[in-house]
């Protein structure tokens, strides 16, 4: 096996023609780049598998977060996420080429980015829980952005303040739309649920369930058998995540519901058939 089969493309930015300069040694390519360090300006923005409108959505980015560009293509940038690593595509006019340390993080589900500091004024983007921005001014209850725009303070808090309860948070999401590859109360996946949440109350997290089921809390258990489960435990099983709201209740984003839901775990391993509980992991 070699070294490029080992390493996950979903996490290091490598193909035969082109890899960051960080994988000199580790990987074969015609050429190694440092990359350019951009920002991500849009309120989101869908990381593709490759770079077309119709390719599968990997990811999502959030307002504020690192991306590095290694290579750009007819409107499209390749490169890396600095958040959980994740690599992939995405419109060079959802990034932004100068950026700004962020000072506070959005808590709200959801908030709207208005021109100036007027409730009734008409919104210009919506920032999903977890972008990052950078306050440069303030006018009462709003806080300026750095990059432009006004937020209610409201649904904002400094950088370092984190949340007390993931469960708290993920269960804010209930009723969200599943989206594969979300990671905002638009739409939002398994894994994203989770990463979301343990994002804000400062837990690292990576992106994909497996990785997760890898990386996060202490193993309980490697079926759920005799498990006493407890609030926050993270319940794995092939290529799905969730988290339990209590000692009975899985809560999660599933296909099958197509939406956040909280529902016996009972039900979710009948439903699983053979492909039972994988890992139960305690944060």
């Amino acid at each position: 096996m070699t070294d490029q089969e080992i390493l996950d493309k979903r996490v290091h930015p490598y193909r035969d023609d082109l890899a960051a300069s960080y994988l000199r040694g580790k990987v074969t390519a015609a050429r190694f780049i440092d990359g350019v360090p951009c920002q991500i300006g849009a309120g989101f923005a869908t990381l593709k598998e490759e770079p077309g409108y119709e390719a599968r959505q990997a990811s999502e980015l959030l307002h504020g977060e690192a991306f590095t560009v290694l290579e750009e293509h007819d409107g499209w940038a390749w490169g890396q996420n600095g958040t959980d690593g994740y690599v992939g595509w995405l419109r060079v006019e959802a990034l932004d080429a100068d950026p700004v340390p962020p000072t506070h993080r959005v808590t709200a589900l959801r908030t709207l980015l208005y021109p100036g500091p007027d409730l009734k004024l008409p919104f210009v983007d919506i920032l999903p829980m977890g972008a990052l921005v950078a306050v440069a001014g303030e006018e009462g209850d709003w806080r300026q952005l750095a990059g432009g725009g006004w937020l209610h303070i409201r649904h904002v808090a400094p950088i370092g303040q984190k949340a007390a309860d993931p469960v708290a948070v993920a269960e804010r999401f209930v009723g969200t739309p599943y989206l594969w590859g979300g990671r905002t109360s638009i739409g939002i996946d398994c894994s994203g649920l989770v990463q979301v949440a343990l994002l804000a109350a400062g837990i690292n997290c990576p992106r994909d369930s497996d990785q997760q089921q890898a990386a996060i809390g202490t193993l309980v258990s490697s079926d759920g058998t005799g498990v006493a489960f407890q609030r926050g435990d993270l319940v794995f099983f092939p290529g799905h995540v969730g988290i339990m709201v209590d000692g009975v209740t899985l809560l999660h984003a599933n296909a099958f519901h197509m939406e956040v839901v909280a529902e016996p775990l009972a039900d979710v391993v009948a439903r699983a058939g053979g492909k039972g509980i994988s890992a139960v992991k305690r944060l």
